[in-house]
């Protein structure tokens, strides 16, 4: 098994040098940048995707990751995101963005869809397809989403949780491939000695960051966590529901990296719920047209002058029909 990991890490340094799976990021495979991002001194950010187009627009806007959501990935399926998209489904989502962009992707893994068997199978298939890391979450699978009210949130077995952990980290193949450990503690009320009971199993488990999640309107739970936690280990948090809390005070308090969830998510249903009124009502386009992107911009974010180059390139040139006939 040693030597097996010896191997291992040989062939992705080598694999780094070529440019293997780098996605971009001046050769850096995009692993070992979303690990530089959570091991930053610097607070880092990751933006929600939920598809390809969603995914090349997060990079076009700057960011240096992005966060493929559980929740905008099953309501772009029109399924609830209780599990109800298969994981080879949402596989397939993951794939179209990892092609779609040069940026590191974090997965919103939900359980890791079943067992420490089924979530490491899951590792495996993310690294073939340029992914650079899941987060898992410390419930049961099925999953409920954590901001739903008035609906349970049991939570795994801890030791059985830990040991999936374990699992997926013994199994990736790229040392670089970043395993995220989600503690629901605040979410089922539990409350802080029971969350960092968990981080700690996590951590020892062999995770590379932790995420907090919280639905309270403040910071209040986060805050207790960082004065307790000393750094065992990166800090991950989505501040969905406390979102009028400044950006500075996660950086002063030592969070790592601040996950924005669901807002381009939310932001598209908004806007095609209100495309889809007007043109109801007016029957026309002459109001909306002005307020949506030209074709010739969804062209661009197509990359439809990337074919037009290739096909330059890799198809023969058109000969008028004569001189077709006299190379007969």
């Amino acid at each position: 098994m040693f030597l097996s990991s010896i191997l291992r890490k040989q062939f992705w340094q080598h694999a780094g040098r070529r440019g293997l799976a780098s996605g971009g990021g001046g050769g850096q495979r995009r692993t070992s940048r979303l690990r530089a991002m959570l091991q930053s001194q610097d607070l880092c950010f990751l933006m929600e995707a939920h598809n390809g187009l969603s995914a090349r627009i997060v990079e076009e806007a700057g960011f240096g990751g992005v966060w493929a959501s559980g929740l905008s990935i099953s309501a772009q399926l029109g399924v609830r995101d209780s599990n109800e998209a298969s994981w080879t489904q949402v596989l397939d989502v993951v794939e179209f963005m990892a092609d779609a962009t040069t940026l590191p992707i974090l997965l919103d893994a939900d359980t890791g869809y079943g067992n420490f068997n089924n979530a490491r199978r899951l590792v495996r298939k993310l690294e073939q397809r340029g992914v650079a890391g899941c987060c898992i979450e410390d419930k049961l699978f099925p999953k409920t989403n954590s901001l739903l009210d008035d609906r349970t949130q049991p939570l795994a077995d801890i030791k059985e949780f830990a040991l999936k952990i374990q699992a997926c980290k013994e199994h990736q193949t790229d040392p670089d491939f970043c395993v995220v450990a989600r503690m629901e503690a605040f979410i089922a009320g539990w409350g802080l000695e029971e969350a960092l009971k968990r981080a700690e199993y996590s951590v020892t488990a062999g995770a590379d960051a932790i995420l907090v999640h919280s639905k309270k309107s403040d910071s209040s739970d986060i805050e207790a966590f960082m004065r307790h936690w000393n750094n065992k280990a990166p800090v991950i948090i989505v501040p969905t529901k406390y979102y009028t809390v400044p950006t500075g005070k996660f950086r002063k308090i030592g969070v790592s990296t601040v996950i924005w969830a669901n807002h381009n998510m939310r932001a598209s249903a908004k806007a095609m719920q209100e495309t889809s009124a007007k043109i109801f009502k007016e029957q026309s386009l002459a109001n909306v047209e002005i307020e949506v992107i030209p074709v010739k911009e969804v062209f661009r974010l197509q990359r439809e002058h990337e074919l037009k180059e290739a096909e330059e390139r890799y198809l023969p040139s058109e000969k008028p029909a004569d001189e077709q006939n006299k190379s007969i």
